[in-house]
């Protein structure tokens, strides 16, 4: 007797840009519910005067096509410009450690891809990036502030880690902090 798998997950990520955010989550959203596609995961952020939404959407092979085949017709109609990409579900990854990193600076053009370089080089998997920057009151001087969340490889000297990303940071004058990452409390 031979068991029948389950059937696989499949996923879409959707990535769309808009003047108004209300209307981009709005019209995604629920052209996702009328498709019978659940959202797992969606991040909105604002960039001047347009938002960017990123949606990743499961659904059956059918509900996923569905979506996938109404969305352009649906960003003209309402003025948003989307990109689709079907995806996979991403691997587990039991044995990897979160570790959230916190970088504060006067702004320089170099500063993220050196701290994305310095994760590359030591095969640490970058999860998420925010980065903003600000005038500082007290001097009118442009400052950057980057929060990345890394995910560390199993077997990952955590104290030697810690050692090179602080000469590194004290490198490029850098006010830097690597810590476990921690669930926020509500």
């Amino acid at each position: 007797m031979s068991a029948t798998p389950p059937p696989r997950e499949q996923f879409l990520v959707i990535s769309a840009l808009g003047a108004n955010p209300m209307e981009l989550t709005n019209v995604l959203y629920r052209s996702c519910l009328e498709s019978r596609c659940a959202v797992v995961s969606s991040r909105l952020s604002r960039h001047g005067e347009f938002s960017a939404l990123i949606l990743q959407v499961s659904g059956n092979w059918d509900g996923l096509a569905r979506l996938e085949t109404g969305l352009p017709a649906l960003a003209k109609r309402h003025g948003f410009t989307i990109g689709v990409t079907r995806s996979a579900a991403l691997d587990s990854r039991p044995q990897a450690l979160p570790y959230v990193v916190y970088v504060s600076a006067a702004y320089r053009p170099d500063i993220l891809n050196e701290l994305c370089q310095f994760f590359s080089d030591h095969h640490i998997d970058v999860e998420n990036l925010v980065c903003d920057t600000y005038q500082a009151p007290q001097t009118g001087s442009t400052m950057l502030t980057a929060t990345i969340t890394v995910t560390l490889p199993a077997g990952t000297q955590i104290s030697w880690l810690r050692d090179q990303f602080l000469d590194f940071a004290d490198a490029l004058n850098l006010d830097a902090l690597i810590e476990p990452w921690r669930p926020q409390n509500p």
